[in-house]
């Protein structure tokens, strides 16, 4: 594992460092806007007082701190491998290219012993769970690994009834950020409750505090509702996701194939609105994972 010399001084000094991942760059957008977001995002974290650290496998070695020329390279290559707890052993050993997932990203964030990841949306239980038990490998990750996830909600492809009660059989604090209800990736808002409605990073940053200082080990899901301006209309975005999911059926895709599918298809129907959607609400997850880490810093270091 290789760490980047600016994030391994940042975590010796205590200063804040949040973990991004880099499936999005290689499988949520195509090229150079995959590029163009993930040094936006890494902008945005930079102008909110944190360091950045965009995590991905080159050549077999996990690389924690992605540097602009190895992000951009990442973007233009095709055929990265989609990396997951699951695959992480298979990538390294074979010396292959890997795009950490929410839960590979977690895996190496927290073997370098930073808290704080962004990412636009977790993997969930998908629908129709209860028949074929798709459920991602995030929410496993969750229950076990010390790492606060900070992302716009369960996306919205998933079944986020099943999905929250995962999280709560597993252990997992679900917070919403000024909101009672959980935030659905493309829209602000659903009809499901979160666990706690916090009003501050600050008010974040005690509770992650809390449950590291009381050694309750598992991850904290941090949702953060996407801006208004950018947010699309429940029904509108609900009728174009069932459409996607029939042509999934009607084609077969399975497995982790089934999210970059619906997504890219989700992409095509609304014609381009998704994307820009999902480019805003990872950029307000950036802005919002650098406060609370900054403030979760200070009350480390007092």
């Amino acid at each position: 594992m290789k760490i980047n010399p600016e994030v391994k001084l940042a975590l010796q000094e205590g200063k804040p460092v949040i973990a991004l991942e880099s499936t999005i760059i290689s499988h949520g957008m195509p090229y150079p806007k995959n590029v163009e977001c993930a040094l936006q995002v890494e902008k945005v974290i930079r102008d909110n007082g944190a360091i950045p650290a965009t995590i991905g496998i080159i050549e077999g070695e996990p690389i924690i701190g992605m540097t602009p020329e190895e992000i951009e390279l990442f973007g233009k290559t095709k055929g990265i491998a989609k990396v997951s707890r699951r695959d992480l052993p298979i990538v390294v050993a074979n010396k292959m290219w890997g795009a950490t997932t929410v839960s590979a990203t977690m895996i190496l964030a927290s073997m370098a012993d930073i808290e704080f990841f962004v990412t636009g949306g977790i993997g969930g239980a998908h629908r129709k769970a209860n028949i074929t038990f798709d459920i991602s490998a995030d929410l496993d990750e969750l229950a076990k690994t010390n790492v606060t996830v900070i992302c716009a909600g369960p996306k919205a492809i998933l079944d986020l009834n099943l999905t929250m009660e995962y999280l709560e059989t597993k252990g997992v604090p679900v917070i919403g950020y000024n909101t009672d209800k959980l935030p659905a990736f493309f829209t602000r808002t659903s009809d499901i409750n979160v666990d706690f409605n916090a009003k501050t990073p600050l008010e974040i940053a005690k509770i992650v505090k809390e449950k590291r200082d009381y050694k309750l080990d598992g991850g904290v899901l941090v949702c953060d509702p996407i801006p208004e301006q950018y947010s699309l209309a429940p029904e509108y975005i609900n009728k174009e996701i069932d459409k996607a999911l029939l042509e999934m059926e009607k084609l077969g895709v399975k497995g982790k194939d089934e999210t970059p599918f619906l997504l890219a298809k989700i992409v095509e129907l609304t014609g381009g609105k998704s994307l820009e959607t999902n480019i805003h609400l990872i950029l307000n997850n950036a802005e919002l994972g650098a406060k609370i880490a900054s403030e979760y810093a200070k009350l480390r270091n007092k």
